[in-house]
């Protein structure tokens, strides 16, 4: 999509990062990956043996190429949440896959890389106990089915109820909100929500999924947040992770208005806000 190129762009452009605050990832290796999807399904992508039903679910014409984006995007969240150990918090400028599973690819999602990621921090033994906010849109039903069975990992989707997918994945906790919430009132739920859940779980790391496809502009969100809104949503979120001195890896979800401008400010908004946090 147009919006990875120009979003790094306008932040060079206006300041809010140097060139040397960009890196390119690494792709994640097979045994990173086998942590979280199937040997089976790792199989087919390697060999391109999608059936056509399982290509036309994913929503992208199958190709090597895509494969080895989907390993880089899953590479870069892997290495941000290293970043945020050091930093406090990191952003990967794509990202936010939260509709692949462990067998299958869906939704524009071909590698999961949010679960990948906390997997390997797992496996690792950086971490015993990680909290994922998905404030995407839509609900993070790849993610729920991944951790479903995974104590450690507690998942939070807050999300448009009536929107994609048909079939909701059971999370740790979902919220699925009316069609053409506003700002006030969707705010409002997650001050009702996360320091409460903060305190319950005691995470270790957060990964944060700050889809813009809640904004009022979006063709298929169905919510009605402004810009404003959306950017208070990830002041709110970052400052309380910073708060109780928590890592937050952020990445950027969803994000399907008409006009390329409201997409691309409303996701410069989550950098901006981290620089003028942390930084």
């Amino acid at each position: 999509m147009e919006k990875y190129e120009l979003i790094p762009e306008q932040l060079l452009y206006e300041g809010t990062i140097l060139p040397e605050n960009l890196y390119l990832p690494e792709k994640v290796t097979e045994d990173i990956v086998l942590r979280t999807h199937s040997a089976g399904y790792w199989h087919k992508l390697q060999e391109g043996l999608l059936t056509p039903y399982e290509i036309r679910r994913t929503g992208f014409p199958f190709s090597p190429r895509l494969v080895e984006r989907g390993l880089t995007i899953a590479g870069g969240t892997l290495q941000n949440a290293r970043f945020a150990l050091e930093y406090g918090v990191a952003i990967n400028a794509a990202g936010g896959t939260h509709h692949a599973f462990a067998d299958r690819g869906e939704g524009f999602c071909i590698f999961n890389d949010i679960a990948i990621a906390a997997s390997q921090l797992l496996a690792e033994g950086t971490f015993s106990r990680i909290l994922v906010i998905d404030l995407d849109v839509h609900q993070g039903n790849g993610t729920a089915s991944i951790f479903a069975e995974e104590e450690r990992v507690f998942t939070l989707s807050v999300h448009c109820e009536d929107n994609y997918p048909l079939k909701k994945e059971k999370s740790s906790l979902d919220i699925g909100l009316p069609v053409g919430i506003e700002d006030e009132a969707y705010l409002q739920i997650l001050r009702d929500t996360l320091p409460r859940l903060i305190e319950e779980v005691q995470p270790e790391m957060v990964f944060y999924l700050a889809g813009v496809d809640v904004l009022a502009t979006d063709r298929l969100g169905k919510l009605r947040l402004s810009r404003a809104g959306c950017k208070a949503r990830d002041e709110y979120v970052m400052r309380l992770c910073r708060l109780h001195r928590l890592p937050v890896t952020i990445s950027l979800g969803g994000g399907y208005s008409y006009h390329i401008r409201d997409i691309v400010e409303a996701h410069c908004n989550t950098f901006r806000l981290a620089q003028e946090l942390w930084f």
